[in-house]
């Protein structure tokens, strides 16, 4: 079958793979009818996630129809429409059982690499390196998806492709940011990126009751669509003092909760840029954070910061200092898909939460490669590029 690989940096094509087989009873075969890309995907083509391997098969995000179903599946049959989480959890463990599947302690096969990174392993990862599990990635004809009976979900009638496709990754991500992060109706919430995982987090804030949801971001076009789509407020950092704008729209306290949704490849303007680039080059810092580094200055006193880019490993300057002495609470995550999509599906069916409009370039999988570069370089008003095999 074809599938879009990774060549190595920067470097990414379409070449012929290996039909994916049923290898567990609780295996199916989806063959792929949307997968789209996906910011972190960029840490994988910039070279900042370590233990890819020519060859590999990118994609998470990601929506099929079942082909093939293992002996042990029950809750899926040859013909269903499934929209797929992106982490790959059994469903059995303690971190499952408590809902934190992209904990889980039996999803990621090579357990070894990331306890040596972090102390401990995360789930697995379609398509996301070797030290997520190695699994092959949705930017496919077709792929296997382990547990199905927990990660495989059907999609309503009524519900299109294009709209359930964002179910899969984006909108239970951005869902995650907004209600771990403690968001209560009245709040005043602050997004950091406009992106497909901002906008769905600045969403989500709305439809908690948030009385007031910023989203911060320099690209124009993202911003506009964050308030004619999101419904949400929108600042360019560029030409605004952040700071000052929160807090005169806060009464001089800051956000309740600030959400990042950027990650380890964070722009910001001034020198503190090229302090993070040079750093991130010379890898004496992994990751750039100006983004939570922002909003861990800007959050109220007592107020709630979560983490939702993705991250691999070590920043600098990390303000510890501000975190205690304001009495902030920072978490982060990785999402537990299989929380939140069943939710979300529901909220899509009755038109409470759209998600079409990041689509906003659909084209084959032979182009790809065409597809990330437009997507990475942000030209010509991409906010997702979707691959239709």
């Amino acid at each position: 079958m074809k599938a879009l690989c990774w060549n190595g940096v920067n470097d990414v094509g379409v070449r012929e793979v290996p039909d994916p087989r049923i290898r567990n009873s609780g295996d199916v075969i989806v063959k792929v009818r949307r997968s789209t890309t996906c910011g972190s995907d960029l840490h994988l083509l910039g070279g900042y996630i370590p233990f890819m391997r020519k060859g590999d098969v990118l994609g998470h995000e990601f929506l099929g129809e079942v082909v093939e179903v293992g002996d042990g599946v029950r809750n899926h049959a040859v013909g269903d429409r499934v929209v797929v989480s992106s982490f790959v959890s059994c469903g059995r463990c303690r971190y499952c059982r408590n809902q934190e599947f992209s904990l889980c302690d039996n999803g990621n096969t090579n357990p070894a690499i990331t306890e040596g990174m972090w102390g401990a392993a995360p789930g697995g990862c379609y398509g996301y390196s070797h030290a997520m599990g190695g699994f092959a990635g949705s930017h496919a004809e077709y792929i296997r998806v382990p547990f199905a009976d927990v990660g495989a979900f059907t999609v309503p009638e009524g519900v299109s492709d294009e709209r359930a496709l964002f179910a899969s990754d984006a909108a239970p991500t951005g869902w995650m940011g907004a209600d771990l992060g403690g968001v209560r109706p009245g709040d005043v919430v602050a997004v950091w990126g406009a992106g497909a995982v901002g906008q769905m987090a600045a969403r989500a804030a709305i439809l908690l009751g948030a009385e007031r949801v910023v989203v911060i971001d320099r690209f124009e076009y993202r911003l506009a669509m964050v308030e004619s789509r999101i419904g949400a407020e929108a600042l360019n950092y560029t030409s605004t003092d952040i700071g000052a704008e929160l807090l005169e729209r806060t009464g001089g306290r800051g956000p309740d909760v600030c959400i990042e949704a950027v990650g380890m490849e964070a722009h910001t303007p001034g020198p503190q840029h090229a302090y993070d680039m040079v750093k991130q080059q010379l890898r004496l810092e992994t990751d750039r954070p100006a983004a939570v580094r922002e909003a861990i200055y800007h959050c109220r006193k007592g107020g709630s910061v979560f983490v939702l880019g993705v991250f691999a490993g070590f920043v600098d300057k990390f303000p510890l200092g501000a975190v205690l002495n304001k009495g902030l609470t920072v978490r982060g995550a990785q999402m537990h898909g299989q929380r939140y999509i069943p939710m979300l599906l529901e909220r899509m069916s009755r038109g409470e939460l759209v998600t079409e409009h990041l689509a906003t370039h659909t084209m084959s999988l032979d182009e790809g490669a065409a597809g990330y570069r437009i997507f990475k370089e942000k030209k010509d008003g991409c906010v997702r590029a979707v691959f239709t095999p």
